[in-house]
């Protein structure tokens, strides 16, 4: 507040706007996708969930959440993408080809290439299902190949290219080193993005740099991968389950090294998310979409997610 008066009262009004969007963009907001509730999940509530782990892993690293929610008009999705400063894709288990939650991904995936083609920078971070959405978008194609990678913690083949990523060249090095080394990265999936379909499809090949890789039973699949014209990355394992997640399943890894790429990572894509100016039409309409209107629903110890937010 005290910075703000100050920018009014000794600048002139054209530079007071600029000095106030820089103000704002350390107070960024980031959407993270609903999906429809687990088959499996006991205590589903409404219709939709989000597992708080996914909050907790942006607030952690200075930012806001605003749920975006099913079954919105689609007007109302436009409003909120420019009302938001970047947009995270979480794990889960929908159909790609059949789900509600990805028909709204599509649509902030489309606003995000549009508004980065006019100089607009809006950041997409794909976690594990996420990723397959990123792909399955750009590829306007079903490409992933059934793996046994489900419940398994693994090291980063990385590539030449992640040395000089936008991604990995912001890590520490004692990180990256323990991530090519150790088996921190929790893996939770059934498909993968196989290296033979990347490179068989020339729009994934275009359009996005692969980081890193992993094999299982012969089949090299991409674990990172991020766009080289835009800022959307795709991390095929999950950083937020370190500090979040303490089901006692194989895969799950608390090591002080698997924590602390939880943090870098998310600290770097809030960092990207910093680099635009949206934000919404009032305090009010910002205060309302806030996900603290939600309360977390504590499941149990031994679900795969601990908390989750549940939406009608």
């Amino acid at each position: 507040m005290l910075l703000t008066a100050l920018a009014t009262c000794h600048c002139g009004p054209r530079h007071c706007v600029v000095q106030r969007n820089l103000l704002l963009s350390y107070r960024p907001i980031i959407g993270v996708l609903a999906q429809e509730n687990r088959s499996e999940d006991e205590f589903a509530q409404g219709s939709s969930y989000i597992a708080a782990s996914y909050i907790k892993y942006l607030e952690g690293a200075g930012a806001r959440v605003a749920p975006i929610r099913m079954g919105l008009k689609d007007k109302e999705y436009v409003r909120l993408f420019y009302s938001i400063n970047g947009l995270l894709l979480p794990g889960g288990d929908i159909d790609l080809r059949t789900s509600n939650s990805n028909r709204v991904a599509r649509i902030f995936y489309r606003l995000a290439l549009k508004a980065n083609n006019t100089k607009d920078y809006f950041p997409i971070w794909g976690i594990c299902q996420g990723f397959q959405q990123l792909s399955f978008f750009t590829a306007n194609k079903y490409l992933l190949t059934q793996t046994n990678t489900k419940g398994v913690a693994l090291p980063l083949n990385f590539t030449q290219e992640a040395q000089s990523s936008r991604l990995f060249q912001s890590l520490p090095s004692d990180v990256m080193q323990c991530l090519a080394k150790e088996n921190i990265t929790s893996n939770f999936h059934n498909y993968s993005l196989s290296m033979q379909n990347y490179t068989e499809n020339p729009k994934l090949r275009m359009f996005y740099r692969i980081l890193s890789t992993n094999i299982d039973e012969g089949v090299e699949f991409i674990s990172t991968m991020e766009g080289y014209r835009y800022p959307f990355y795709a991390l095929q394992w999950h950083p937020e389950k370190c500090p979040y997640e303490w089901v006692d399943k194989p895969g799950m890894v608390h090591t002080t090294s698997a924590t602390r790429t939880c943090f870098y990572t998310a600290s770097f894509f809030v960092s990207e998310a910093m680099k635009n100016s949206h934000r919404f039409s009032c305090p009010k309409e910002e205060e309302k979409a806030l996900i603290y209107n939600y309360p977390p629903f504590f499941t149990s110890m031994d679900a795969i997610f601990i908390q989750n937010y549940y939406f009608d």
